[in-house]
């Protein structure tokens, strides 16, 4: 059993009763604070996101095999959204206990094949949504959620009143209307284990904390 929370960007903390993992801490980059990943493990899908520190569980910033506290991690290399060339951004598929779930940053949407099985199958994608040529927009998001073929989604990085965006963001509205499915408002995600998630396609729109 875990809980997913949303803090904004491309911030997500993964919360288990025993251990903690988090995506991207660096949220100046967003106007915020930045978090302090004490106690965490930390995924970075750009070194510019991570927030290095010496009382972190484990700081990972790249592709290859972790394990660590209650949490399987795989890093993919991909290649940043709009970069011509090199592999420069890190996609992490995370399973804890029976839930599998693939983290997307802001990436180039034409993943190859291997890229696409070393993702894998997955029970929740998480990724971002807001478009402007930063990141991935309401169409090649919707795209690589039926190519991935999870039945629940978590969009992130779309606009916020709260926040401070290098570029303009897309309202998750856009990517709503695009991906179609049901859309469930909550603060928070709680998973029991793969079987309690839904079986159709859903969206779950998580309140920022």
């Amino acid at each position: 059993m875990f809980d997913i929370e949303y803090k904004g960007g491309n911030t997500v903390v993964i919360a288990t009763k025993k251990s903690k993992l988090i995506t991207d801490p660096k949220q100046s980059v967003v106007g915020l604070k930045d978090v302090d990943p004490k106690g965490m493990v930390v995924l970075a899908t750009e070194p510019r996101f991570e927030v290095k520190s010496e009382d972190a569980t484990l700081n990972i910033e790249g592709p290859g095999e972790y394990e660590v506290a209650d949490f399987s991690v795989r890093g993919i290399a991909a290649q940043r959204h709009l970069d011509s060339a090199g592999f420069n951004s890190t996609i992490y598929r995370i399973e804890v206990g029976d839930v599998r779930l693939a983290i997307l940053g802001n990436i180039d949407p034409k993943l190859s094949e291997d890229q696409l099985e070393l993702i894998g199958m997955v029970d929740i994608l998480i990724l971002p949504i807001g478009g402007s040529g930063y990141t991935l927009d309401a169409t090649a998001a919707a795209q690589l959620v039926r190519k991935i073929d999870a039945k629940v989604v978590i969009p992130i990085h779309y606009a916020d009143d709260g926040l401070k965006y290098e570029v303009p963001q897309d309202e998750f509205e856009v990517f709503q209307k695009e991906l179609g499915g049901d859309v469930e408002h909550v603060d928070k995600l709680k998973v029991k284990a793969a079987s309690s998630l839904p079986t159709v396609l859903t969206t779950y729109k998580l309140a920022r904390s």
